[in-house]
This record gives structure tokens, sequence and C-alpha cells, in this order.
């Protein structure tokens, strides 16, 4: 790709007509044109691009890398070293063309970054935040004030004033967004070290900006020195003008649309040709176009016109555009200058200098402050992390003359493998302090009932917020048991910054959504801080776990054990149609599914979602709630009946307990034996005899204890097999609004026998996949549980055997008064209540 920089002393002939060719068959040659040439080369980028994203996924890389490697597979570098490739694929006379897209299409990502940006918080940024980030750039700056004279790379008309900024600027600078990616791979961005390196950073980015329009203005051929103070002058009156004119301007063209309404496409418009005029007008004062598109969104305010143009431009800036801006700095960058003694010094001195200057001026910093040690050299780390800014300062200065090619090719490496190195080191480390203290109550069934109960749910989308609000509220806080619910917003962790920047802390101030994740995440946080409101007892608090759905589990047990939950609830990964039928909604939810039920460390309860009827008018006292638990037997089943015995005791809830049990004439089948020969291994099987016992005790326990509660009935119902089990239960479909069942984690029994044959999702065991098949109609929503069981220090099961509920007063008032009364036992044949 030696052409690529030649272009300053070569001489090239544009024919402007040939845009498109008339075709192969009249013996054009497809590449002498620029329209088909140009389409090739964003092929070939693209793909390239994609193909170092999968080989570097596993090693949880920034995708700032695998674009420039894309571009130096591609450059002189790579295949570019065949002369023919580089003459015919990327020829000299095609990189005007290509120059041109990818600063278009860095002018509106730099908008969008701007855009995402909220001006407020840089003004509300604290003394500590400006000073780690001043103390973090000044002595990498002076690493790079100092290596400078070891390479001397640019144009004899550049004075080594503006040489030396450039450099200067490269080494000092941190990426925001690909800090933020980071942040959030290493599950640290909900962090308080991950929050102050987010904000730190944002600090970072606009010194940055500064100092590269003071280093434009330095660097300028052939001009006074006056002519440099008119260049930083006439910016400082353009981001003026921005501020006091444009930005009044937008907010009245916001406020003219009526909330709720969507912005026309002419207001649209106009806000995209505003880009396109700020680009021309910083261009036109002497700075780089990249600024004035800057500085225009970051002027624009937060709220729904943003969400909108963010949503129709993001996906193509980003993923089409701003790869062609990468690759073209990876064509430009030829590994072969990287030659001689003194070059080689460069590398090996300035990469190791430039990442302690930033540990140790982050550290002298962080020791004011009284940051521990470990925190402030991993956020001196994370302060070295490079991408975007720095590429188009190199490019910059590079077009200025003021960096030579040799320059430049060496500071792409230095910046790839500053970026590249900190990931590893953080991850080998750092890991975040828990001080978690060991805690008993990881289940419903031994969680006192005089005592708090500790609650985290999961939110995909505000579908399942109305259903999970009604089941808290069914599940009975009251002033002895209060309910402390900790309600985790799931949102993917992708490429776009805008999914990276929810922190509830900076929503508190009641402004609009920037964009369709966080409209999301304040419905959310806004409903269930009604119910807190409007129901006593119960305490809300809402957070946002961001993160891949293969990893996502991880933040959510991790989260549980924090705060010590009894019972995580996370919706089923399909949803009711509204003919009744149960859709997937996202395969990888089911993942997250499948993955916490091997890694909870406390109960699980999966909610399939169908709407609980009536539950809307529990709070107006004007509706009871019918609630089913079907008992089989085994931990599971015990966590089921468990959590029905809390919600009984609700005023306006009807629990029904169906107990089912083998009838004298229930057989073994050879299915059913072969069955427990293929019990999945992912599970714990269970097998001993004290199970049969803890499964009598408790139901027995249950029993004496609600004997005089009107609000519970109580059946045994005596079945051979599973055709007689599904018919039992769809007796009873028609009248509950909800089922809660046991996962029936480890077990067989003749009683499901031929019920597991066509499971569809075997995760819920097979009552949870019968009861959440579109074959078994109802209306009704199930709570699949799952029963956290301990280990014991020899690997043993340690199943629950406490009995939190002798804790109760109320138990002790039900025991006084069950003395005197006579205990029976149900008949064979039907079920009947026992009230």
């Amino acid at each position: 790709m030696a052409p690529f920089n030649m272009s300053d002393r070569s001489i090239i002939c544009y024919t402007p007509s040939m845009t498109t060719t008339n075709g192969l068959w009249q013996g054009d040659n497809p590449l002498d044109y620029s329209l088909p040439l140009f389409v090739l080369q964003l092929t070939l980028v693209v793909c390239a691009t994609r193909f170092f994203v999968f080989i570097l996924k596993p090693f949880h890389q920034p995708r700032v890398i695998a674009e420039i490697l894309g571009g130096l597979l591609l450059g002189p570098s790579g295949l570019g070293r065949n002369k023919k490739f580089a003459n015919a694929v990327f020829p000299l006379k095609s990189e005007m063309v290509m120059e041109t897209m990818a600063n278009m299409g860095l002018i509106y990502f730099l908008f969008l970054v701007g855009l995402e940006m909220d001006i407020l918080i840089i003004k509300r940024t604290g003394k500590k935040i400006v000073s780690i980030a001043l103390a973090g750039m000044i002595l990498p700056f002076m690493v790079g004030v100092c290596v400078s004279s070891l390479i001397d790379d640019k144009d004899k008309n550049i004075n080594q004033s503006g040489y030396v900024l450039y450099l200067g600027i490269v080494l000092s600078v941190t990426a925001f967004p690909v800090l933020a990616r980071t942040l959030a791979e290493l599950k640290l961005i909900s962090t308080e070290l991950g929050k102050l390196a987010l904000s730190t950073s944002l600090v970072n980015d606009v010194c940055a900006w500064m100092l590269l329009a003071l280093a434009i203005a330095l660097s300028k051929q052939n001009t006074s020195n006056w002519a440099s103070v008119w260049v930083v002058l006439s910016n400082l009156a353009f981001v003026s003008f921005c501020l006091l004119v444009v930005r009044p301007a937008v907010s009245w063209l916001i406020k003219r649309t009526p909330e709720g309404k969507p912005f026309s496409e002419f207001q649209i418009c106009i806000v995209l040709i505003g880009v396109m005029i700020s680009a021309f007008i910083t261009d036109v004062l002497g700075t780089h176009s990249v600024f004035g598109a800057f500085v225009y969104g970051l002027v624009i305010p937060n709220g729904p016109l943003g969400a909108a143009i963010i949503e129709k431009l993001e996906d193509f800036v980003s993923g089409l555009l701003l790869p062609l801006f990468y690759a073209i700095s990876g064509l430009k960058t030829d590994i072969s200058l990287i030659s001689g003694a003194s070059t080689w010094t460069f590398v090996l001195v300035v990469i190791p200098l430039a990442c302690l200057g930033k540990i140790v001026g982050t550290m002298l910093i962080t020791l004011i402050f009284q940051i521990p040690n470990r925190d402030g050299v991993v956020l001196g780390l994370l302060m070295n992390t490079k991408g975007l800014v720095e590429m188009i300062v190199l490019n910059v200065g590079r077009e200025q003359k003021a960096l030579g090619n040799k320059i430049f090719s060496v500071m792409v490496i230095v910046t790839l493998i500053m970026t590249a190195i900190v990931s590893p080191i953080v991850t080998l480390i750092y890991k975040p302090r828990k001080m978690l203290v060991p805690y008993k109550r990881r289940t419903i069934q031994n969680s006192r009932f005089d005592s708090e109960l500790r609650v985290l749910v999961c939110i995909h989308t505000p579908r399942n917020v109305p259903t999970i609000i009604n089941l808290l509220e069914a599940t009975h806080p009251h002033k002895s048991s209060p309910i402390c619910a900790y309600v985790l917003h799931l949102v993917e962790l992708t490429r776009r910054a805008s999914a990276m920047l929810i922190v509830h802390a900076n929503r508190q101030s009641g402004g609009p959504a920037l964009n369709k994740t966080q409209a999301q995440s304040d419905h959310i946080i806004t409903a269930f801080q009604n119910f807190e409101e409007h129901v006593g007892h119960v305490q809300v608090q809402p957070l946002t776990a961001i993160s891949p759905y293969s990893t996502m589990h991880e933040d959510i047990c991790n989260l549980a054990e924090d705060k010590r939950v009894s019972i995580i609830i996370i919706p089923f990964h399909k949803q009711q149609t509204v003919d009744g039928e149960m859709e997937d909604t996202i395969p990888a939810f089911r993942m997250v599914n499948h993955n916490l039920l091997q890694n909870s460390p406390c109960s699980l309860g999966i909610l399939v979602d169908r709407g609980l009827n009536g539950s809307n008018r529990l709070i107006g006292n004007q509706a009871s709630h019918q609630v089913a638990v079907l008992y089989f037997g085994g931990p599971d089943d015990r966590e089921a009946l468990a959590y029905g015995w809390r919600m009984s005791r609700h005023p306006r809830v009807r629990l029904t307990v169906m107990h089912f049990i083998p009838s004298n004439d229930a057989t073994q089948t050879p299915h059913t034996d072969l069955l427990r020969t293929k019990i999945d291994q992912s599970f714990t099987s269970i097998k001993n005899g004290g199970e049969n016992k803890l499964d009598e005790d408790y139901i027995n326990e249950f029993k004496r204890v609600s004997t005089n509660d009107n609000s519970v009935v109580y059946t045994e119902k005596f079945v051979n097999n599973g055709e007689e089990t599904v018919a039992a239960i769809r007796s009873m479909n028609h009248v509950n609004d909800l089922f809660i069942v046991g996962r029936g984690q480890g077990t067989t029994s003749p009683l499901t026998d031929g019920l597991t044959d066509w499971s569809e999702c075997p995760e819920l065991g097979a009552i949870g996949d019968l009861l959440a098949s579109s074959d078994f109609e109802t209306t009704a929503s199930v709570l699949v549980m799952h029963q956290h069981v301990g280990q014991g220090p020899d690997g043993d099961e340690i199943f629950v055997t406490e009995r939190p509920w002798q804790t109760s007063e109320t138990y002790h008032n039900m025991k006084q008064q069950q003395q005197h009364m006579q205990r029976y036992r149900m008949p064979v044949g039907m079920g009947h209540s026992l009230l």
C-alpha cells in the first residue's frame, strides 16, 4: 500500500465521468470506476474487521483493536505488500473517495458522541474527578515531550511545539467510548471504581479536544503567531455561539413538539444539516471538522430529539462508516518503517513510561482523596485505554504534516499495544472486593415469617412489570415481615455507547430519556416507585445490569449474594400472544435462565407471565386472588409450598394446595426406570431416604398450622400415573390466577411418568413445562420454583430442615388452639377439603 504513503508527492489524474461501469460485457474493468471500487473496498474492510472481531472476542479486546488490525491486514503491513493487490484494490486515485466517506462517518459519529454526553454532568464534575483527570494527563504528556527527540519525523516547516503537542496528546488521552465498553466487559461499570473511571475519562476527553484545537492552531505551516491566536479565538466564538444561540433554538424546537409525539422529518433534517454546517465552519476556521460536529452534538439538550436521532443514525454510522476510518488508519500504517535502534528504543521506552506516568499521576491524587492503593493502580491502568480520539489526533497530525509516516506508524502500534494490555492486566490483578457475610436465609422455606424478605426481581422489558408488581404485592408485605425488592433491569451489552451510559444517580433529576433503553429503564423505575408509595412495608431499589447475555447470570448471582436475597424471580423466555399461544421472545433469555439454574446462590423462581387476573384490584380491596400449589415432594416443591404459604397470609389471597400421592396400585414402569438412569448430571440427584421424611414433616406441619385458616384449602389427590395427574390439574385449571410448582430437580416419579416425552422446556420440570405449554389452555401465570440446595464439607447435599414459622407468634397461638382438636386423615379417592 505504498501509494497511500506517497500521495503528497504524486500527480493523479481523475476522470469525473468514470463513476459507474458500463458492464463487464462491454469490456470495462469495474475497478477502473470509482463506485464499484469503493463498494469492493468497503466490503473488504467490513469483512476484515468482522474477522478480527471474531478472533479477539474470547480475549475481551475492544472492537477498535479489530478495526485497526483489519486496516493493517489490507494495508502495506499485510496484503498491501503485494503491489498488484495494492494497485488494483487500493489505488491512489481511490484515496480521496475513501477519505471523504470515512471523514463523513467520523463527523456524524462524533456528533452522536456529543449528543449522548450530558453537558450538565460536566458542569457538576467535582474536584476529585478533575484532579485525577489532569494528574493522569500531565506525566504521560511529559513523557511524550521527553522522548520526542528520539524520532524527529516531521515536516521542516512545522515547529517543534506542534510536533511535541501531538505526541503528548496521544499518550495522555483516554478513550471514553472504548473505556465504557471495557468496564462493562470486566463487570466493573456499576462499581464505584467504574463510575469514577468513566467520569474521569469524560473530563479527559473534553481536555483532549481543547488540546487538539490548540495543536492544529500551532502546527499551521507558513503562518504567523497572530494567525494561530485568531484560530483559537474564532473557535471560542463558535463554541459560545453554540451555547448561547443553538442550544436555546433547539430547546424551542423540542418544546414545540407535543410530548409523546414523534418529531417530523423536517425537524430531524434541520438538526442533521446543522451537523454539516458546524463541521464546515470549524474546518474554515482552521480546526478539524469533527470538532464542530462534536460541539454541536454536545449543546443539543438531552431528550426525545436526541433519542430519535440516535435510533436513526447510530447503527449505520457505527457499523459501516466508522470502521472505514479505522481501516484507513491501518492502511496508512507501514510496520516496515519501524526499524533501527532509535525507533525500537522509542517503542520500548514510551509504552512502559506512558503507562507508568498514568498510574503514578493517578495514584498521587487517589492517595490525597484516601482511595485504596489497589484501586488507584487499576484506575491508572484503565486510563491507558486508547481509541477513537487518539486515532483522530494521529490522522490530523499527519494531514497537518506535523507527523510523518514513520512516527504515525509507530504511534498506531503504541496505541494498539497500550489498549490491548489494559484488559488482561486489570483482570489479573483486580477483582472487586466482596465484603460478603455468609447468610443462611437463601430460600423462602427457611426465611422467618417475622423478618424482612429480600427479593431480587429481574426485568427484561416493561411488559414484565405489571405481573411482577402484583406478585410482590400478593406476597404480603407487612410490618413484621417487610419486603425489600431489588429491581434489576437486564440490558444486553452492545457496541452502542448509549447502552452503557445508564446511571440512575444521574437520572434522578427527572429529565427526559436519552434513548429507548433508558426510556424503558425509566418506565420500570417509575412503576416500582409508584408501587412502593402505594403499598406499605415495601422498599424498592432499582438497578441495571449491562452485560452480554452469555455472562449476565454472573451479574445477577453476584448481586443476589451481595444483597443477601432469599429468592431471584426472573421472567420465562416465552410470552403469551393475543390468541393464547406461547411464543419465544429472545432465545438468549433462555440461556440466562439456564445459567441461573446452575449457579444461583439462592432459590430461583421462573415466572411464566400470562397476567394475574384480578390481582390489579388487590390493592383496592375489591377482589381476591386464587393461588394453587401443586405438591409432589422434593426440595423444589417444599419451596413452592413455602412461597404459597406466605402468600396465604394476605387477607385477599385464597390458597389451594393439592398434594399428589401415589395410590396403592401405582406401578413403576420400565420407562420410569430408564428415566432414573438418565437424570441430567447438571442437577442434583436426590435419592436419600431422609428426603421423604422432610417432605412428610413439612406438609404435616403446614396442615397443622393452616387447619383453622379459612383462606387455605388442602386436598390430597391419589393418582396412578402421569395421565391421571394431568387430568387432576386440568380439573382446577379455570379457577386459579397463579400456579406455583416445584421444578423437581433430579427427581423422577411415576406420577409424572410420560410427561417429559414431548417436553419443550425441560428446565421447568415435568409439571412446569406442562403448565407453560401452549397446549395447556389456561390464563393463569405459573411460578416454577427451584430451591437452593447447599453442600456440606464433603460435598454431600444439605437440605433445608429449619422451621422458621415456629418463631412466629401466630404459630404459637395456632398450636394452642389445635391442642384440643382431633387430627383426622383424608379418605382415599377424590380430594376433600380440610376446611
